[in-house]
């Protein structure tokens, strides 16, 4: 079954991205700034200090390339809906600055512009360099995890190892979501709805992969998660909610399903409502059930 390859709720991952190419730290930073919850030692200073001895002096930072940051610059000012001039300016900036400073940021950028041209191939390519330069990174790990059961193919030999690859990206992204320090250049309310976007993101890739294997009950577990938040609705979750209700002949709940999927505009509108059509006679004609 071919699934729509755009979420309504992709919104959070320009979010997303915008803030971690914004915020004047990446991830990475934060957690290094980040002292070890419950570490039960002293930092290096402290320690030092109890010695009597001075920290050495910390070392100058490296001094700022103009041409590089006039590169980065070009390339985080282009707007997130200009995916050809982001694809340019990214590919110049690392073509030219193989080990630049704003490494991880500008392959997340290709990451989601190649997928906003649906060009898989160099979409998965860049979310390998992403991650291997920052394995947390969110944006990429909500996106590609998401990206990989709408474009399940059962015939490719590496179908299966890539939706284990989804699932483990998924559940990732939860953890680090659950642990996020809030930038601060966000408020309060941005950070929580940023987060919530990025869950039901997640859950949304979860339920998709589980559907692809058939574990009908996991799949129905993480799209009712999905869907939780009114301002998370998505008519591809609710459409395969209702496939997974109605394989475990829970007919009447994955009417509901369908009726839901229907009453959001888009493509799968006809189709929900014909699902959800027959489901309702699959219902009638179930057996009630015994006191």
């Amino acid at each position: 079954m071919t699934l729509p390859s755009i979420r309504s709720g992709i919104a959070a991952l320009v979010i997303l991205l915008a803030w971690f190419v914004s915020a004047p730290n990446s991830l990475a930073q934060y957690q290094q700034a980040a002292p070890p919850a419950n570490s039960g030692s002293q930092s290096q200073p402290a320690q030092q200090a109890q010695k009597g001895t001075q920290p050495a002096a910390a070392a100058a930072a490296p001094k700022a390339d103009p041409e590089e940051e006039a590169a980065y610059k070009a390339f985080n000012d282009t707007k997130p809906d200009d995916a050809d001039k982001r694809i340019q300016l990214g590919e110049q900036y690392v073509q030219k600055y193989p080990s630049g400073k704003y490494l991880e940021q500008v392959y997340q950028g290709l990451t989601t512009a190649e997928y906003s041209k649906q060009d898989f191939a160099k979409m998965y390519a860049d979310a390998d360099k992403t991650l291997a330069a920052n394995p947390d990174d969110v944006t990429v790990l909500v996106l590609v995890g998401w990206v990989i059961p709408h474009n399940y193919d059962p015939n490719d030999l590496a179908a299966e190892s890539q939706l284990a690859k989804g699932e483990k990206y998924e559940k990732h992204a939860l953890e680090v979501l659950a642990t996020l320090p809030k930038p601060a250049n966000m408020t309060d309310e941005q950070f929580a709805k940023v987060k919530a976007q990025g869950e039901a993101q997640a859950h949304s890739g979860l339920g998709l992969i589980y559907f692809r294997q058939q574990n009908y009950e996991q799949s129905i577990a993480e799209l009712k998660k999905s869907t939780a938040d009114p301002a998370n609705q998505d008519a591809t979750d609710y459409y395969v909610l209702g496939r997974d209700l109605s394989q475990l002949k829970r007919f009447s709940e994955s009417a509901d399903a369908f009726a839901k999927c229907a009453a959001i505009p888009g493509g799968l509108q006809d189709r929900c409502k014909q699902s959800g059509a027959d489901a309702k006679k699959q219902a009638a004609g179930q057996p009630a059930p015994s006191k």
